[in-house]
């Protein structure tokens, strides 16, 4: 076909040639679409990918070509921003900060925003290779500067013109290489354009023709938006890396897939795109209703919260009714008290008054009389005046020969000393209990019904005494004994309320048994594998340990992950609350997966061989070992251990970690089944409570504690599953 005007082969240098003759030829090995124009002695090839971005190449033999490869050197832009983005804002770094253990740089706000949602780790995991930066006292705030990128965001905002015109800045031509301002975009081809090139791309109708133009100036007031622009394949240099295969997690451009991902689940860039903008969407309107969701259940937990003030007021105010009655009848018998000793006392004083008395009435007499008896005139006394005096003599010797009343007073005191105050008979002075039902839940609704039915109980009236509040005496329960259909060789938790039993030998798969007995037969994966261990993930994805050296990971539906290959034997599973796979096998160390089982992330070595492991929230591993010595050893995850449980010979011990970080530990022998339950010390564990014996009549040695949930525990041994009741 023939072209009869102006060709734009440079975006500097414009040609007119006359009805030139236009080749077309399209190779499909390369997936390239290539138009040749003739013009005079210079050829002009046009390069059309798959993916429509416009290279223009050209090869000059005339002269005035030659200055146009130093003159672009000349006319650099500004660096391109995209290297300089955060991968989790998708905006230009903002403080950029550094992860110690990967090297990964986002924001520092970013970081801040995604450590909230993670506060009870003790570390973070990379967001982009879920390495883990360990966390100190002040998390993110104790991160590194990353002083490079910051000062290659410095150089492009100065080179853009500050913050705010790099954020508002025009777009540049990509149509050429001369970065000029664009002036529209290409949705057909994905450019942008300068003038030049958009006049180019209107005149040349035979190649452009339908392509859909859209102004910039439209882009930059918001009246229309475009998608990025496709990156280019570092292998096939000219090539968009615009398709994503799903299951190498990349994006490849159109040759790698024909190359290496030929059997691989291929998307293009629009519909993958699509799909995660609707995944997004989604997301943003399951937090949405989550949010709502839990702001309604706040306003509730405000609302039992009233209730349960308003419960626990009328726990006082009945104790301090009780104490009221109390008080009265305990004033009452203190008065009476004190009256019946003030009587007494009066008693004993009105004796001693009279002891004075007689006293003070012979000192009188005594007095008189001498004074008459002892006279200057007795000499010159008549007859009957001396025998008067006789008299009195005789009646004074006979009062001074009458012996004092020295032992009365002292017996009133012995006999005042010897009352003595004897209590009531009972001693125990309470004013009452509180009493509760036997439900132990958690939620809100429920905490408002416990207190609600928490009452006062008032003592026995002749219990005159203030008391004190009852707790109940913490006890284990058998609620549920199951019958298994096979010897169990693991166990996991499945909900709060079931768990999975693994099956190995000739019984083979797994079963999900409740606390009420029923059973079904775990159905997503085959139902021949033996199971030696396995354990759930939080989005039910299983690992199953096969026996010796290998364990598969399927996802919920069944199809299969990836598998986790190790030498040794008896792999026995356990996951950590951030699902982190924990794997012994039976040898001195603890093995440390990330939760797709790709990436070793610590080894963890032991003093003891381990037969079964588990993680507290924070990270600590507490280890069982079930051979000779029995011991259960807490450790950190750089091996650091603390203090060693070890139980008495012949004696198992299988030890469980609870929602609250808690341990619980089985010692088991000849069927006597007791559990004691830890609290953390650091690496130490703490005995807090020894609940009663578990008479199970057990017959194997083999088996599994587990914690379902803080009320609930489910210990198996052999054929048989028991499901325990706690009550603290």
């Amino acid at each position: 076909m023939q072209l009869g005007h102006t060709c734009f082969v440079q975006p500097r240098y414009w040609y007119n040639y006359s009805r030139s003759m236009v080749q077309y030829c399209l190779c499909l090995h390369d997936l390239t679409v290539g138009f040749h124009y003739t013009l005079a002695d210079h050829t002009v090839k046009l390069y059309l990918t798959l993916n429509i971005f416009v290279v223009f190449k050209v090869i000059a033999r005339n002269p005035i070509f030659a200055p146009m490869a130093e003159k672009a050197e000349e006319e650099k832009a500004p660096s391109s921003p995209e290297n300089l983005t955060c991968p989790l804002c998708l905006d230009i770094f903002d403080g950029a900060t550094i992860l110690t253990s990967c090297g990964h740089t986002f924001c520092r706000k970013c970081l801040k925003n995604y450590d909230l949602s993670h506060l009870d780790l003790d570390h973070m995991i990379c967001p982009l290779c879920r390495n883990i930066t360990k966390l100190t006292a002040n998390r993110v705030d104790d991160f590194l500067t990353n002083v490079t990128v910051n000062g290659l965001v410095d150089d492009y905002h100065a080179k853009c013109g500050g913050m705010d015109a790099a954020q508002e800045m025009r777009p540049k031509c990509t149509a050429c290489k001369f970065q000029r301002d664009a002036v529209s975009f290409c949705r057909t081809c994905s450019n942008y354009m300068c003038e030049k090139c958009l006049d180019c791309h209107q005149k040349l109708t035979v190649v452009f023709e339908g392509h859909e133009i859209v102004s910039i100036q439209d882009i930059i007031n918001g009246k229309v938006s475009v998608g990025h622009l496709s990156e280019k394949c570092c292998i096939h240099k000219q090539e968009n890396k615009d398709m994503f295969c799903e299951e190498c997690k990349v994006h490849v451009c159109l040759k790698c897939v024909i190359v290496g991902h030929q059997n691989h689940k291929i998307k293009n860039q629009t519909d993958f795109e699509q799909e995660l903008r609707l995944k997004v969407n989604d997301l943003v309107e399951r937090c949405a209703t989550m949010k709502s969701e839990l702001e309604k259940n706040i306003q509730n937990v405000e609302v039992q919260r009233h209730e349960v003030y308003t419960a626990v007021q009328r726990l006082l105010d009945d104790v301090g009714q009780a104490y009221s009655i109390k008080a009265k009848k305990l004033k009452e018998n203190h008065r009476n008290l004190i009256e019946r000793i003030n009587a007494v006392k009066r008693s004993f004083d009105d004796d001693l008054n009279i002891l004075k008395s007689n006293d003070l009435k012979r000192i009188k007499s005594i007095c008189s009389s001498i004074t008459l008896v002892d006279n200057d005139r007795l000499g010159h006394l008549e007859t009957d005046s001396l025998y008067a005096h006789t008299l009195l003599c005789e009646e004074l010797d006979a009062m001074l020969k009458k012996a004092t009343d020295r032992t009365s007073a002292a017996a009133i005191k012995k006999k005042a000393q010897e009352k003595r105050f004897k209590p009531a008979d009972d001693t125990h002075l309470d004013l009452g209990s509180i009493s509760e039902s036997t439900t132990d839940r958690t939620s809100a609704a429920t905490i408002a019904k416990k207190a609600h039915e928490k009452t006062s109980k008032p003592a026995c009236v002749t219990h005159l005494g203030i008391g004190s509040i009852s707790k109940s005496v913490p006890k284990l329960q058998v609620i549920r004994c199951v019958g298994l259909r096979g010897s169990m060789w693991g166990m996991t938790p499945y909900s709060d309320d079931s768990v999975a039993i693994g099956y190995y030998g000739q019984h083979h798969g797994i079963d999900i048994i409740d606390s009420a007995g029923k059973q079904e037969q775990y159905a997503n994966i085959p139902s021949n594998m033996t199971c030696y261990d396995l354990v759930f993930q939080q989005d039910r994805s299983l690992c199953i340990s096969t026996g010796i050296t290998k364990a598969h990971i399927y996802s919920r539906n069944g199809s299969r992950k990836s598998n986790i290959h190790m030498k040794g034997r008896s792999l026995k599973l356990n996951r950590s609350p951030s699902d982190d796979f924990l794997i012994s096998n039976s040898a001195y160390q603890v093995y440390i997966y990330d939760p797709t089982g790709s990436t070793l992330k610590h080894t963890v070595p032991t003093k003891q061989i381990v037969s079964q492991v588990s993680s507290t929230r924070s990270g600590l591993i507490v280890t069982s070992s079930c051979y000779n010595p029995n011991v259960v050893t807490v450790y950190d995850r750089e091996g650091n251990a603390g203090k060693s449980l070890q139980a008495p010979p012949n004696v198992g011990m299988y030890a469980a970690v609870d929602e609250q970080d808690r341990v619980y530990l089985a010692s088991v022998k000849n069927g006597n089944v007791v559990i004691r339950l830890y609290e953390l010390e650091g690496l130490n564990l703490k005995e807090t409570v020894e609940f009663n014996v578990l008479n199970l009549k057990l017959s194997h040695g083999w088996c599994y504690l587990v914690s379902l949930s803080s009320d609930m525990l489910a210990f198996a041994c052999d054929n048989k599953l028991y499901c325990i009741k706690v009550s603290l």
